[in-house]
C-alpha cells in the first residue's frame, strides 16, 4: 500500500498553525486531536508520523485548500516543493514563470527582499516541519513499545535533519531548535547546522528500517547515507572545509544498496527517463530510484502545489493540456536558452532559423511548437522561452492519473533519486576525494546517458569527464528538481559574472549580482520578534 498516498485522510493529526515564534510552534485549535489521543499506542503514533511526510507535500488539514497550516500566503504557494522550486530553480537558467505575484518576479532578478513571499514562506513552511518532528520525537518515545517504534521515530528524525538541511542551504545560520520550547531560541552558526545534520545522520542510519525494506513513501537508511552525500558534497560551501571524501563513501553506500536506475521503457518509446516522471512512477519501475519521494494521489492527497504545479503552470501557448493529463495548463513556466544549449551536442533536428526541436537525449523534454527560445518578455508572454514536458500525469500506457476532473495529479515528486548520488560521486572525485575511481565515475556517468540517448551513442570517455562537463550534466538530468541553484553556487556560477543567462540579475542578457544572494533572508518579521537573531548580510 502506498502508505503517504492512503493512509493521510483517514488518520487523525495535530493541527498546528505556523507563523509563530522562530522554529517553535504549539497547536492551538482546541478541537483537533490531542497529544494524548495521537500517542495512546503504536498504531496511533503512525497516523502521527504521516503528517510529518504530509507537510512536505501538502498545506493544510483539508486538501487542496481551506484550513492550511501555514497563513499569510496563498495555500498552494506554500508547499514545500513548490516553494523549492520558485527559490531553487527559477532564480537560475532553469525557469522563468509570467506571472506577477508580488515577489515572484523579483525572484528571476534576484533581488528579493526580506518580506518576500517565497522565502517567508519557505522559513515558515521548515520551521513547521521542525516543529511537527520535534513534537512527534518527545510524545513517541515516551510509547517505548517496541522497534517499530523506534523507526518511526528514526524516520522523524531524519525529517528533522532533511529540514534543517534545506535551512542550512537557503538560509544559512538558523535557531537549532530540537526540544518543544517557548523560549525564543538562539541563533546556530550555518557549522553548527551542519554538525547538527550530519550527527543525526549518522546516528540513525542503522536505527532506520534496512534499504529497500520500509512501505513506499517512507525512508529507509539508504535515505540517511544519500543526504549525507549531499551534505558532504557542499560542505565547503556550508563551512568552508572540503568533506569530499565523505561525499564518496556514503555515495557508495547508497549506489551499492537495493536501489537501482530505471532502465524500464514502460511506454516504448525508445528511453526510461520520461517514466521517472509520469502518473504511475510510484509503480512503472521508477520507484526502484527513488530513495526519498513526495507522493501525491489526484483524489486522496490534492494540492495546488508538487506536481499539479509542475504540470499545470508548464502548459500554455499551443499545447494540448489533454496530452498531459490534465484539464488545462496555467500558462506560467517555460525555461531559457541557457539550459536548452546545454543539450546542443545532441541535437538532431532543427527549424527554419536554425533553433533546436528534436534531440536524441531523450531527456531534453522541450515543446517548441509555437514557442521561441528566445525571451524577450517574461510576464504574460507563455510563448517566449521553450516549454518543459517533463512532467505528466498520464501513465506509460498514456492514460490520465485518477482525477476525474483533470485537476489534480497522480505523479510523485522524487527528491533524492539515485541518478543525482551517482553524479555526486563522479564530481567528488574530480574534487579530489580520495576512495573514489575516475573509471567508475565515468560508468556512473555513462549508465545515465545511455539510458538518455537508448543506446551507448551518447557514452563519453573518462578524458571527457571533468567538472564542468558534471554540472552541465547535472543540468541535464536533474532541471525542475529543486537542485539548480545549489549546484551553481558550489561551482561559484551563481552570483558572479563567469556564467550568465537570460534576466540573471534583472538584465535581458544577464549580469552578475552581489554575493550575498547565496543566502536567502531570514523573514523581517521573525527579526523583529527575536531579538536573539542576526538578519543575513545584505538584507
Amino acid at each position: 500500500m502506498n502508505y503517504i498516498k492512503k493512509l493521510l485522510f483517514v488518520i487523525p493529526t495535530l493541527i498546528i498553525v505556523s507563523c509563530h515564534d522562530d522554529l517553535d510552534q504549539t497547536p492551538i485549535d482546541p478541537d483537533s486531536f490531542t497529544e494524548t489521543n495521537v500517542f495512546a499506542n503504536a498504531d496511533e503514533a503512525k497516523g502521527a508520523l504521516a503528517k510529518l511526510y504530509a507537510s512536505l507535500a501538502l498545506t493544510g488539514q483539508q486538501g487542496p485548500s481551506g484550513q492550511p497550516d501555514i497563513t499569510g500566503i496563498d495555500e498552494g504557494t506554500s508547499q514545500y516543493s513548490r516553494l523549492l522550486f520558485s527559490l531553487n530553480e527559477l532564480t537560475t537558467d532553469h525557469a522563468v514563470i509570467g506571472w506577477g505575484d508580488p515577489g515572484l518576479p523579483n525572484l528571476h532578478a534576484m533581488n528579493w527582499g526580506a518580506g518576500n513571499d517565497f522565502t517567508t514562506g519557505m522559513y515558515y513552511r521548515l520551521a513547521q516541519e521542525v516543529s511537527f518532528t520535534n513534537s512527534f520525537i518527545e510524545n513517541a518515545a515516551l510509547l517505548n513499545e517496541n522497534a517499530e517504534v523506534e523507526a518511526y521515530i528514526a524516520e522523524a528524525r531524519f525529517l528533522r535533519a532533511f529540514t534543517y538541511y534545506n535551512l542550512l542551504d537557503l538560509f544559512g545560520a538558523v535557531p537549532l531548535v530540537t526540544v518543544v520550547s517557548t523560549e525564543l531560541p538562539e541563533q546556530s552558526t550555518r557549522a553548527e547546522i551542519f554538525s547538527f545534520v550530519e550527527s543525526e545522520l549518522l546516528a540513525i542510519q542503522d536505527l532506520l528500517k534496512d534499504s529497500g525494506a520500509n512501505e513506499y513513501g517512507r525512508v529507509d537508511r539508504v535515505a540517511a547515507w544519500a543526504l549525507l552525500s549531499k551534505l558532504y558534497l557542499n560542505a565547503e560551501v556550508f563551512t568552508g572545509e572540503d568533506r569530499y571524501t565523505d561525499a564518496i563513501a556514503f555515495s557508495n553506500l547508497a549506489i551499492n544498496a537495493s536501489y537501482s536506475i530505471n532502465t524500464n521503457d514502460a511506454n516504448g518509446n525508445g528511453s526510461a527517463y520520461d517514466e521517472l516522471f509520469l502518473a504511475d512512477n510510484n509503480s512503472n519501475g521508477a520507484q526502484n530510484e527513488f530513495i526519498f519521494a513526495l507522493n501525491f494521489d489526484g483524489n486522496n492527497s490534492r494540492t495546488y502545489g508538487g506536481t499539479t504545479f509542475l504540470v499545470h503552470a508548464a502548459i500554455g501557448g499551443s499545447m494540448d493540456a489533454f496530452n498531459f493529463g490534465v484539464n488545462g495548463g496555467w500558462s506560467g513556466l517555460r525555461t531559457t536558452k541557457a539550459l536548452v544549449n546545454k543539450f546542443d551536442y545532441a541535437v538532431s533536428n532543427t527549424d527554419a532559423d536554425g533553433n533546436p526541436i528534436e534531440w536524441e537525449d531523450s531527456r531534453a523534454l522541450f515543446y517548441t511548437d509555437g514557442q521561441s527560445l528566445e525571451i524577450n518578455t517574461i510576464a504574460n508572454t507563455f510563448t517566449d522561452g521553450y516549454a518543459v514536458t517533463k512532467f505528466k500525469n498520464v501513465d506509460a500506457t498514456g492514460a490520465a492519473g485518477v482525477d476525474e476532473g483533470g485537476d489534480f495529479v497522480d505523479t510523485d515528486l522524487p527528491v533524492i533519486r539515485l541518478a543525482e548520488i551517482y553524479l555526486n560521486y563522479a564530481e567528488a572525485v574530480l574534487r579530489g576525494g580520495s576512495g573514489g575511481d575516475l573509471n567508475t565515475a565515468t560508468g556512473y556517468i555513462n549508465v545515465l546517458r545511455a539510458r538518455a540517448f537508448g543506446s551507448t551513442a551518447g557514452n563519453i570517455s573518462s578524458g571527457d569527464l571533468d567538472l564542468d562537463f558534471i554540472l552541465d550534466e547535472r543540468a541535464r538530468e536533474l532541471y525542475w528538481e529543486g537542485q539548480r541553484r545549489t549546484d551553481l553556487i558550489r561551482f561559484n556560477d551563481y552570483t558572479t559574472g563567469s556564467y550568465l543567462w537570460p534576466f540573471k540579475g534583472g538584465s535581458k542578457s544577464g549580469t552578475a549580482v552581489d554575493d550575498f544572494r547565496k543566502l536567502f533572508p531570514l523573514p523581517s518579521n521573525i527579526i523583529l520578534i527575536n531579538p536573539n537573531l542576526t538578519q543575513n548580510t545584505g538584507y
